[in-house]
């Protein structure tokens, strides 16, 4: 427990029904930097105006910053003073200019927020509060300003100056220096702030907007990495065209800039004209990236670019509202991403996530709702329930609305916001506005916490012909939301008859909206079987008295593929969820499935392993009232070797069928390889004796990253010793690569083996391991910490390892040490040894003197 003292010392919660608007407003901000990464000096003008009737003075936000000088209108000031981090200003009068002077020092920011060093350049990442680690300014997102910005630097150092917005000029100076101004036109928040300097290449291209405008594209990287920008510069183009078409967004800029950035905390930033980007978002050959890491690279371009209207041009009035923009630009890519492949492969892959990290958060210390209520540190709120849930409420929005509806309610969203700061409640309203749908009782999504769960039982009168669903719904309680009231839950479902296998009735929505509720269909001749929140229509748990003859029925013949994955997904989960309680597994149902998946020549390749694949242990505990890691490895494995010996001979001809792809990235030949992949872990799963000799050659051959690591991964599990052997070539091959070899990393901390946790230990100590590179520390760490049976390991090493990095990681970088703190926050779940080894963990985490804001909020909810 947190005791009273450690209490104390905790840092301000911030309350959002403590908002109160700017009372100084920003119109016109124009800074000055003499870049250097030993000292950077910042000059900083803003143009000031009261806002309202007061007389309060002047607050400007700061990190870290001493004022070198303070002037108001020209003159040097008079009466300010430091409050805090606060710079206070007296200032009678509705306007002024005011000048401030800093000193920063770059190439000491550890925490790789606000302007930092990275693999000799200078970059900034502003969001959510860097940017006053830069300059004094009102750091909050409803002050929107008008940008002007110099650059000076070292020419042959930094050879490349940009910013945000447009280019107005550049020149040389004296001493081997030069300069480069840049104007963004459009006001935006403080956190949109970017710049970097430093000596970059460009890949570059023009797209012609739809009313004619040539945009000149941009993604500079280090020379080397010059070959791998061709697929993002091809997925940004794509992103602005699929913007156009499906939502009428033009871009606004004569230039759209990204720059890849080996050291940085999230995946990508959207800033104004320049997104910056960690470099695994970035760079892409089929030597060195997988298909997921060509397709997340799309996604991230695509997400990024896309905030250029949901986010910057219609941006927050506060962190509250992160999910306004997050939220919805996750729902805006992942509809890009459905329309460049399979729809029903990136839901399943969605689904998937938001199972494996955001239901988890609802079921845990640190739920919240979508638009939280408080928060200690914001960085602490850019999680899976913010972005992936905030992104099916949006999807539900628009499925309650119809396609039409929904984009007359952007539009009018982006109309009426248009270079404003907003909220969830605006978008709502035009939601309603423009469809004339009532959503008052929807908003409860945006307030209440914890995953919705709801019970369905379908009866049948066989004389009648009258079916009846029978629906009713739930909320579980979450940290300060003991009571919840009943949810708007757009659940999609269509009956099935049992003999025929055809549709008795079209798909139907129903919203539930009430505790319970019954659905009546007429004329059902024949047992109907129901298929249910079909495309997970809902971000639910569904709990339904279909049998394991139902769910094999429905693997085999809804026409729905998400509904047809979910019901092969909970066939598997019930049979080894059952084996885990009673001890003894019956295979049968679910060996017979896969056959007939796998015999079903209609199926493309990428659906069928994504239906075949088990859900992971993780998935599995999250079904236990309390969850024993060992039983369920044992459970899971054994299906596994069951289905691998028993389908054998269908996994070898799956794999020989895919033996001769050779590398493009056309959705069928990743689909191939997909399932290339899985039926060798099956092949391996069986004990065959030739399993390591076809992966090691698998290994050997492979003329792409995806063929070489699913051979790896296969190997990294097993005991072969062409294990040691593959990874040590894979070592060699790519020890100059950060990105490949934080696979190298990630793939060890992710094995099965049972020596997992002495391996992690050493591979932190190995020379290539650093805290310093948030890349490598998920790769390893991050990884290690889902590996469930590995992490959970019965002596509690797994528990200490965790919090001995982190609490070293957070003297260097908090944001990215309190991200990985949520696996020991669910303690509550495991049996008592666990749970108290898992607790003092925490608490000692917690103890830590100096632990940052960031650690400190995350731990201490996480032990309450």
């Amino acid at each position: 427990m947190v005791d009273a003292q450690t209490a104390a010392q905790a840092p301000k919660v911030i309350r959002r029904d403590a908002y109160r608007a700017p009372e100084w407003m920003v119109p016109e901000i124009a800074l000055d930097f003499d870049l250097d990464p030993a000292e950077t000096r910042v000059h900083a003008t803003l143009t000031v105006e009261r806002n309202g009737d007061h007389d309060a003075p002047l607050r400007l936000d700061g990190d870290g910053l001493s004022p070198v000088s303070v002037r108001v209108d020209g003159v040097e000031a008079q009466g300010w003073h430091m409050d805090g981090q606060t710079l206070v200003v007296p200032l009678s009068g509705k306007a002024h200019s005011v000048e401030t002077e800093v000193r920063i020092a770059p190439e000491r920011n550890t925490q790789l927020e606000g302007l930092y060093a990275s693999g000799g350049m200078l970059c900034t990442q502003c969001e959510a509060e860097g940017f006053r680690r830069i300059t004094f300014f009102p750091d909050r997102p409803d002050v929107l300003s008008k940008y002007k910005v110099k650059l000076t630097a070292e020419k042959a150092r930094f050879p490349i100056l940009l910013s945000n917005g447009d280019p107005v000029g550049s020149g040389d100076l004296d001493g081997g220096r030069h300069w480069a101004e840049w104007h963004d036109p459009f006001p935006k928040p403080s956190y949109l702030f970017a710049l970097v300097a430093g000596d970059l290449v460009a890949n570059k291209a023009t797209f012609t907007t739809m009313s004619g405008r040539d945009v000149e594209l941009g993604i500079w990287v280090r020379a080397p990495d010059l070959p791998k920008t061709d697929h993002a510069l091809h997925a940004l183009k794509l992103s602005m065209a699929w913007d156009e078409k499906v939502y009428g967004r033009e871009y606004d800029l004569d230039v759209f800039n990204i720059v890849a950035v080996g050291d940085f905390n999230f995946g990508a930033m959207e800033n104004k004209g320049l997104n910056i980007f960690n470099s695994r978002y970035i760079l892409a050959d089929p030597d060195t990236a997988t298909d997921w890491d060509y397709d997340a690279i799309a996604a991230v371009v695509a997400h990024e670019y896309f905030h250029n209207w949901s986010g910057n041009r219609v941006t927050c009035r506060d962190w509250f509202q992160l999910s306004l923009k997050e939220g919805f630009t996750v729902f805006r890519d992942q509809s890009f991403s459905a329309d460049q492949g399979s729809p029903a492969v990136k839901r399943i892959e969605d689904v998937r996530g938001l199972r494996a990290s955001q239901f988890q958060e609802d079921a845990g210390p640190l739920a919240h709702p979508v638009r939280p209520d408080e928060y200690m540190e914001i960085s602490n709120f850019y999680t899976a329930t913010i972005y992936n849930k905030g992104a099916e409420l949006i999807r539900m929005m628009s499925t309650i609305l119809g396609p039409e509806n929904f984009r007359k309610a952007t539009d009018l969203y982006f109309r009426r916001f248009d270079g404003t700061a907003a909220t969830c409640e605006d978008f709502v309203l035009c939601m309603e506005e423009a469809s004339g749908i009532d959503l008052s009782q929807f908003r409860r999504w945006y307030s209440q916490a914890g995953t919705p769960r709801v019970k369905a039982r379908l009866e049948h009168a066989q004389n009648g012909g009258r079916a009846v669903l029978s629906l009713s719904q739930s909320v579980p309680p979450t940290p300060g939301q003991p009571s919840k009231e009943p949810m708007v839950l757009p659940l999609k479902v269509k009956l099935f008859g049992e003999k025929t296998g055809k549709p008795l009735t079209s798909e139907r929505l129903v919203l539930l909206s009430d505790p319970s509720e019954e659905i009546v269909f007429e004329d059902i001749a024949e047992r109907p079987v129901l298929s249910i929140n079909r495309g997970f229509s809902a971000p639910v748990i569904v709990e339904s008295d279909r049998d394991a003859a139902d769910l094999a029925f429905l693997s085999a013949h809804d026409d729905d593929p998400f509904a047809r994955y979910e019901a092969m997904q909970q066939l598997m989960l019930d049979t080894i969820v059952g084996a885990v309680r009673s001890g003894k597994g019956d295979h049968g149902a679910v060996i017979e499935a896969v056959r007939n998946t796998l015999a079903d020549d209609r199926l493309d390749s990428a659906f069928t392993a994504e239906a075949v694949l088990l859900p992971s242990e993780s998935f599995v505990g999250d079904q236990l009232a309390v969850v024993d890691p060992d039983a369920i490895f044992r459970a899971r494995e054994a299906l596994r070797r069951d289905l691998g010996r028993e389908l054998e001979h269908e996994w070898r001809l799956a794999y020989e069928a895919a033996r001769a792809n050779r590398f493009e990235l056309s959705p069928a030949a990743k689909g191939a390889r997909r399932l290339k992949s899985v039926a060798l872990s099956y092949i391996a799963a069986s004990g065959a004796p030739d399993a390591a000799s076809l992966a090691f050659l698998q290994f050997e051959k492979a003329d792409n990253m995806t063929d070489r690591q699913g051979a790896l991964t296969t190997l990294a599990g097993g005991t072969s010793d062409k294990r040691v052997a593959a990874l040590d070539i894979f070592y060699q091959r790519y020890s100059d690569n950060p990105l490949v070899l934080d696979k190298w990393f990630q793939t060890q901390a992710l094995s099965a083996r049972d020596d997992t946790p002495e391996t992690v230990e050493d591979l932190a100590r190995h020379r290539d391991f650093t805290l310093g590179n948030p890349n490598r520390v998920r790769s390893l760490i991050g990884a290690f910490s889902v590996n469930q049976r590995a992490f959970h390991h019965a002596s509690g090493r797994g528990y200490r390892f965790l919090a001995d990095q982190l609490i070293a990681l957070d003297k260097i970088n908090p944001q990215t040490a309190a991200k990985l703190i949520p696996p020991l926050g669910r303690w509550r779940r495991f049996d008592s040894l666990r749970a108290e080894k898992m607790r003092a963990e925490l608490q000692r985490i917690v103890d830590t003197p100096g632990l940052s804001k960031d650690m400190f909020e995350q731990a201490s909810k996480s032990l309450d």
